[in-house]
Order: structure tokens, then sequence, then C-alpha cells
């Protein structure tokens, strides 16, 4: 008891210190974001990138706009390689001793992300305690250090290549963890580390049914696989039977919207939920209220963010804003210079600002997730609010979907095709139909226009997936687990068509 009560209150110490860090950011978030900007200019100004581009000439925000290029993954591939084949001094000083493997749900190259000491420890770790941070301080009742936080990573294996490590960013982590948090987690780092997704789950449950958890953390869609399945194996009704004081769901990876109505059934109890807003390049975002779909924007993580208006961005010269620039209510493709040797680099993501003092987001989509293929301009928040309301209007529920559109054919218009893996279906497909297309045409007035008596898009095409149809699909892929996902909406017929054949 003297040791837990010792433990409690250095970690409340801790909170509490942390706690005045981040409203110092939100205090001062100009003024942050320039700290951060000259602070990894400064370190990097003797690396290769940095010599090229000129860093320690750099004495403004308009300078390093004018000097240092907006890149892709493929464009900054190269200097990303020649680290890993363990050169230093690349694109950040020293050497990068690890690499967080991620790709695309279906892209055959992976992409190797690098993750130095400085991004490690001061963006992923610290994003870490923050997270822990700011619920136990919106829940001064809450006894999150007297049980056990449920983990649950992708595929983590870690392997070794040139004088380097790979794998997941989970397997980094967990890699690389202090002993304390070792202690307070659950299942084990050897289980944790695991690579076969199925032999996985069946040693976590093995581990997790005889621990007290009081938090969870992961990706809603796999963790629900994970919590179903012990369901089946200790045959209670739900969660809450097994771990009465479990009080919190930490999630991120995809949106919580479809998943909201089955986590309140599978757990049986009302408990929290909280967002997370991380990736392979870096931890940006972390819901700061109770209750709320907004996630604060970190500051001091070491990341520089900027952002291009989505209405731009398939510009040749877009513009582009720093954080002191931009509005709520406009869609932005998100711009990273990272502590981990990124520099100028388009992560792929959409996100809104919904407020600016402070700055918080939520997240809109991917820059490639999107339908627009007849100036709709259909966004993955449209759809989510739209499925949200047809499943309230016919009682359903869903698991996974995809959409994509269907080109028009000489006289014919075009139209959306989806296919909606159901948990409970609904009680009439058709209404489910109708009103799933009724509020995309109340959200969004291009959809609507373009529905206009069916002259350019027809009405929404609807298949029913078999069960598990999309977790087979990933299967077929090696893509269990972890950040894996089918894309939600595509502009081309890249993912659909598979699953449409899958599902015959």
């Amino acid at each position: 008891m003297a040791t837990k009560a010792l433990f409690n209150t250095v970690v409340n110490w801790f909170i509490r210190q942390r706690i005045d860090q981040i409203q110092n950011f939100i205090d001062h978030p100009i003024e942050t974001q320039k700290g951060v900007l000259f602070s990894q200019l400064f370190h990097a100004e003797d690396t290769e990138y940095g010599k090229k581009y000129g860093f320690n000439s750099v004495s403004s925000y308009q300078d390093f706009k004018n000097k240092v290029p907006i890149v892709t993954y493929e464009e900054i591939e190269p200097y990303i390689e020649k680290a890993r084949q363990g050169q230093k001094d690349i694109t950040w000083p020293g050497y990068i001793k690890h690499f967080a493997k991620s790709s695309g749900t279906t892209n055959a190259k992976s992409k190797f992300i690098p993750i130095s000491a400085e991004s490690l420890e001061y963006c992923h770790m610290k994003a870490g305690k923050d997270m822990v941070s700011i619920y136990a301080n919106n829940h001064p009742e809450n006894q999150l250090f007297n049980y056990k936080n449920l983990r649950l990573g992708g595929s983590s294996e870690l392997y070794a290549d040139f004088n380097t490590k790979f794998g997941d960013l989970s397997a980094i982590l967990i890699d690389n963890l202090p002993f304390w948090v070792e202690i307070t987690t659950t299942p084990s780092k050897k289980v944790s580390l695991m690579g076969e997704w199925e032999s996985k789950l069946k040693a976590i449950i093995s581990e997790v049914k005889n621990e007290d958890v009081g938090s969870i953390l992961g990706v809603p869609s796999w963790m629900m696989v994970l919590l179903q399945r012990i369901i089946n194996e200790t045959g209670i009704k739900n969660i809450s039977e097994l771990w009465p004081n479990l009080e919190v769901f930490f999630h991120g990876g995809i949106s919580f919207k479809p998943y909201r109505d089955q986590y309140k059934q599978i757990i049986g109890k009302n408990i929290n939920y909280y967002e997370i807003y991380n990736a392979s390049e870096g931890f940006f975002g972390i819901q700061d209220r109770s209750n709320s779909d907004e996630m604060l924007l970190m500051l001091d993580y070491g990341i520089f963010y900027e952002f291009i208006p989505m209405d731009q961005f398939h510009l040749s010269h877009p513009k582009v804003v720093s954080l002191e620039d931009v509005e709520t209510g406009k869609n932005y493709a998100m711009v990273i210079t990272t502590n981990g040797g990124l520099w100028r680099y388009l992560i792929g993501d959409t996100v809104m600002f919904t407020s600016i003092s402070p700055f918080r987001i939520k997240i809109t989509g991917r820059t490639k997730h999107y339908i627009n293929a007849f100036g709709e301009e259909l966004m993955i928040t449209n759809v989510e609010s739209a499925i949200t309301k047809a499943c309230e209007a016919t009682n359903a529920s869903i698991s996974d979907f995809t959409g994509a559109p269907v080109f028009m054919k000489e006289n014919e218009g075009g139209a959306h095709e989806w296919i909606f893996e159901f948990c409970r279906m609904p009680d009439d497909i058709e209404r489910f139909i109708d009103a799933f297309d009724d509020h995309l045409k109340a959200i969004n007035s291009d959809y609507e226009a373009k529905r206009y008596n069916n002259m350019t898009l027809k009405r929404p095409i609807v298949h029913i997936a078999k069960p598990n149809l999309f977790y087979c699909w990933l299967e077929s892929k090696g893509k269990l687990g972890g950040q894996n996902k089918v894309p939600r909406l595509s502009n081309d017929r890249e993912y659909i068509d598979p699953l449409l054949e899958l599902n015959k």
C-alpha cells in the first residue's frame, strides 16, 4: 500500500506540472510554434538536408517557406534510405536507430518513417503521459493508477536491417517503455511483441481475462474484435462483468462515430471515451475535454505545423499558412516539420479547426480518400454523419464500410456505390438508403446539387457485406491489427472492386 501511495503522489505531482505547461502553450501558441521551428532549424543546420536548403540562413517563417520545399514521402525517401543504411546527419543530427514501418492499406511499398531519439522521447512518449495527465486532470476522482491499462498494438515484431531496427510504431514504443509503465500495463511485453495476429489474440485473451483493467488503448475496430473474442471465450454478457473498474477508452486511428453504439452495448455501462490523433510521423492531438469530439493540437512536441487549404491543394503553387493564419470551418491538408527529421512533409491527413483559442481540431479525412468524381466533394465527415443518422432512423449498427464512384456511361448518370457491413441490420434497408442519401443532401450542398433530379448522381447503390468481409480482406493482405484499415472513401474503384468480388 505504501508503494502504491508513493506512486500516486509522484504521478499527481507530474500531472500538475504538465497541465501548467500545456496551459502555457495554449496561452502562447504562436510563440511556442516559432520556438519549435527555429529550434529544429538550429539542430539540423549541419545535416545534409540542412546544408542543401540553407537552414543556417533562415531568419523568418517566410524564409523557411521560400527555401524549403513541401515534400511527399517519395520525394524525401532517398534521404531516409541513407539514414536507414546507417549514415549519420542526413535529415536529423546523429544516427537514426528506429524506423516505423508504415504503409497504406493496399500499397505494396512500405514507408519507413524515421524515429529519432528526440521524437521518441519528446513527442511519442511525452504524448502518452499527456493523454493520461489530461484525463486525470479532468477526472480527479479517477482510479486509473489502481488498475491495469490494456494496450492493443499491431503486428509488433521488430526487425534488424543494416544498423537500424524497423517495425510498427507500437513495437518501437513498447520496446522502449520505462519499467514503471510496463508493470502497470497488460498484456506483457512478450505477448505485445508477437507478430502473428490470431496467435497474438489468443495469448492476449489468456493474459488479460485474469487482470483488473481500468483503461483500454487502441484502434476502435481492432479493440472491438478483441473484446468480442473475450466475451465469446469467457461466456460473460458484457465487458463490465469481467472488468467492473473499466473507466476509459483512449482511441485513435479511425473515427469512433460508427462504433459508439456498439461499445456502449459490448461494455455494458457508461465509460469515458478520449480520442487521440497519433501516427508514425508524430503525435498531434489529444481530446482535452470530456464528452467532446474535438482534440487540442499539441504544440510543444517538436512538431511545427503548416496547412494547405483544400480548395488550393491541387494547384501547382498552393497557399500555405502557419497556425497564425488558419480559420475555423475550413478543410486543410496538414504539413509537418518534426524532430524526427521530416521537413515540410505532407502527411496526407485533412483537418478542420473548430476553435483557434485554443487551437482545437477534428480529423476530416485524407487528401487521397474522398469522393469528388462529379464535383460533389464528399468528405469522410459527411459520410459518417449520414451513416449515424441512417442508423438512428432504422435501428441499425455498422461495423465497417467503404464507398467509391460509379462513373457515367453515355446517357446514364453516375452514382456512389457502397458496401456496408452491419452488426445490426436496419429495420428497412431501403429506408436506410434514403435516410443516408437525404442527410448527405442536407449537409453537403455540392452533393445535393449533383443529386437534383438524378441528373448527375443517381440514388446510392448499397451492398450488404457478408459477415467479416473487411476482416477477411485485410487478412488476405497480411494487414490485421494495429493501424491497418480499409479506406472509407476512394475517388476510384481500387478498393471497392476487390471487396465486391470477395462478397459474391
